[in-house]
């Protein structure tokens, strides 16, 4: 089973985890020093982004997809003055969840609930 890393939520400012209590966590858990931790956490976001970048998919064993999807143009409308405007072709990401993950997901939530 993998090595769960738990850490308190009530210390965070908010509920979303960030890119600098990542870095934080590899210095308490793995020991790299801070610059180190930071670098990393950096390096690995950045691989991420300049793969999406390229048109490449990202699979994360485990936890899910991100995939560059292109949008075709479509007709659009300005919600305040209910005018025509034309919407451009473009690029998002997707992100589709890992059956594992959602699993987890689902188990945590059955816990919480019970």
């Amino acid at each position: 089973m993998p090595q769960v890393i738990e850490f308190a939520v009530d210390s965070l400012e908010t509920n979303a985890l960030t890119k600098a209590q990542l870095a934080d966590l590899l210095f308490d858990q793995i020991g790299l020093n801070k610059r180190e931790s930071k670098d990393m956490v950096d390096a690995f976001f950045d691989l991420i982004v300049q793969s999406l970048i390229d048109g490449k998919d990202v699979k994360l064993s485990g936890f899910g997809n991100f995939q560059i999807r292109t949008k075709a143009p479509r007709p659009g409308r300005n919600p305040r003055t209910g005018e025509e405007i034309p919407i451009e072709a473009r690029r998002v990401v997707t992100f589709h969840a890992s059956s594992k993950l959602k699993e987890q997901i689902q188990g945590s939530a059955a816990d919480s609930a019970a």
